[in-house]
């Protein structure tokens, strides 16, 4: 009997061993298929996913590009009020502090600077202009001063030039030009009777000779 009984707990052993076997196995394939699943996204986008993004991209820069375009002529303009915002100033305050002011054009190093003289000191020099009125400007990478016109200097494209400010409440007539590298120029002009300064997106020449008086 106990023989018997031995046989038996065997067989039964070895169906559960078999039973768990297939069980066991299923459960490894199931752990495996997420992993398989995500090497297969890991490998890429198909054709037509790829064709779609290039599609949108194109779209994309297509709308945009016209106010790229229009990024050169905005900053050449907003550089031109700056220069014009800078003189209407320095106008006003040779004649109320009545003092000498020296704008300069430096050509070489594309930008301008403001110094100013007391009449009234021991030992007039010029020295630079304080405050905000007094930081040194630099145009901004693709636009440039493509050359300075002053009245009684006449016109120069390279070194420096200057346009000064009196404080009798005149100033030396003035004609800039401002260029892009897309061949647009802003024309900048100094009246020197008022002080106003006029902006125009044409390359305008200066005045002939004698035309402020």
């Amino acid at each position: 009997m106990a023989t018997f009984n031995s046989y038996r707990d065997a067989s039964l052993a070895r169906s559960a061993d078999e039973f768990a076997a297939p069980t066991a196995v299923q459960s490894r394939m199931n752990r495996a298929a997420p992993i398989r699943t995500n090497c297969a996204w890991r490998r890429g986008f198909t054709l037509l996913e790829l064709a779609v993004v290039m599609f949108l991209m194109g779209l994309i820069m297509m709308i945009a590009l016209p106010y790229f375009g229009s990024l050169k002529p905005a900053q050449m303009r907003s550089e031109s009020r700056r220069l014009a915002s800078r003189a209407n100033y320095l106008y006003q305050e040779a004649g109320a502090q009545k003092v000498l002011i020296r704008l300069t054009f430096d050509l070489d190093h594309n930008g301008y600077f403001v110094t100013r003289l007391d009449p009234f000191a021991l030992r007039p020099v010029f020295m630079p202009e304080g405050g905000p009125a007094g930081v040194r400007v630099l145009m901004p990478v693709g636009i440039r001063i493509r050359d300075v016109w002053v009245e009684g200097i006449g016109a120069v494209k390279r070194g420096q030039i200057s346009t000064q400010f009196y404080p009798s409440g005149y100033v030396d007539a003035t004609v800039l030009h401002l260029a892009d590298d897309h061949g647009e120029v802003f024309t900048i002009a100094f009246d020197p009777f008022t002080g106003h300064v006029s902006i125009s997106n044409r390359d305008l020449a200066p005045p002939r000779r004698g035309a402020f008086g």
